[in-house]
């Protein structure tokens, strides 16, 4: 589910501004309602992005010196990257709150809300990105060891 919700955003924010850009630039229609929706709808897909970046290996991550170390130790090295991932995202989660609670009184131009709905993707994704993180290391401490076996292989001249 949270991985559809994911895909519906995206798949929102890319028909809109396509309907953006025509609307523009073949009838010269414009809403600064839709535009500031559209920026909105790009930061959720953006934060909200980070957890299944998590829960599917599919954040950035440097892997050649971890990729050389025994599976037996992979296990507590990505452990503790994890970690380290998660303290990042309880301090972005801490200061996503702060900032709501300074910037959210404001009312926005374009749709006329108040801030602290926009503001307030940044926080309750880092929630969410926290409990990605918490489940990912829980499934790295279960995991079989096999599951910390090499996955990139490098190339010889026969597979070229």
């Amino acid at each position: 589910m949270y991985f559809t919700i994911g895909v519906i955003a995206m798949a929102l924010l890319a028909a809109l501004v396509i309907f953006t850009v025509i609307a523009r630039y073949f009838f010269s229609l414009s809403w600064k309602e839709l535009a500031e929706f559209n920026t909105t709808l790009f930061a959720f897909t953006t934060f909200w992005g980070m957890g299944i970046n998590v829960i599917k290996d599919e954040h950035v991550m440097i892997d050649i010196l971890y990729d050389g170390v025994k599976p037996a130790r992979k296990r507590w090295l990505a452990i503790v990257n994890y970690l380290i991932v998660l303290a990042v995202v309880l301090v972005f989660t801490y200061q996503g709150f702060k900032y709501v609670g300074v910037a959210g009184k404001q009312i926005s131009q374009g749709m006329e809300i108040p801030m602290m709905y926009m503001y307030g993707i940044m926080p309750v994704c880092g929630i969410i990105c926290a409990i990605c993180v918490v489940i990912k290391i829980i499934t790295l401490y279960k995991a079989d060891i096999s599951y910390f076996a090499p996955k990139n292989q490098a190339l010889s001249r026969d597979d070229a």
